[in-house]
């Protein structure tokens, strides 16, 4: 499957995954209880400067932010209109912050590190007689899955922007779905396999 992980080492990368998932979690609760923009600004650049300092694995990050970009410009404009300008630019930076730390997790972390996280922390549904492993794993691929489709389709709008010389947008739709389906159809078949083996 394709990722988002880099491969240039940071220090980010020498971090255990439970303690970037810690701060990831701590991070976002703490962005709700900060209420000025000001502050929100200040965590903004914050979480900036954590990505700018990944290093040359950082250029992947753009990828995932440009749109979550447009995203934000679109809440400010709607929350304008509304009359409520400070509220639309909060939303934003929050939205803006927890993208960005949860992309420095995704391009530190690899996949088989926050399957084993996930199983740890859902260990003790065993002994109320859940499988917990299971939870885990469809957990990751849910993750693993999101991360993976929207590289999908990031290559995707590039070849038609190559070919086109603008950007595929809705005409990708059809492709791009059979291309999920066709990728969720292998998964599956490949636990299928691995399940009766």
């Amino acid at each position: 499957m394709l990722s988002l992980y880099s491969d240039h080492p940071s220090w980010l990368h020498r971090w255990p995954a439970g303690w970037k998932l810690a701060c990831l979690s701590a991070a976002g609760t703490a962005l709700f209880w900060l209420q000025a923009w000001i502050w929100l600004l200040v965590a903004f650049l914050a979480s900036a400067a954590v990505l700018l300092s990944l290093g040359p694995g950082a250029r992947k990050a753009w990828q995932v932010l440009k749109p979550i970009g447009f995203s934000c410009a679109i809440v400010v404009l709607v929350h304008a209109l509304w009359g409520d300008l400070a509220l639309g630019i909060s939303s934003a930076l929050r939205l803006l912050c927890t993208a960005s730390l949860a992309t420095a997790l995704t391009l530190t972390t690899r996949y088989s590190d926050l399957l084993t996280l996930l199983e740890f922390l859902l260990r003790p549904l065993q002994r109320i007689g859940i499988r917990y492993e299971a939870i885990a794993l469809q957990l990751a691929l849910m993750l693993r899955f999101a991360e993976h489709f929207f590289v999908q389709w990031k290559r995707m709008d590039d070849a038609y922007r190559v070919r086109a010389g603008r950007s595929g947008s809705w005409r990708l739709m059809a492709p791009f779905t059979i291309q999920i389906l066709r990728t969720a159809k292998q998964v599956a078949d490949a636990l299928r396999v691995r399940a009766g083996s």
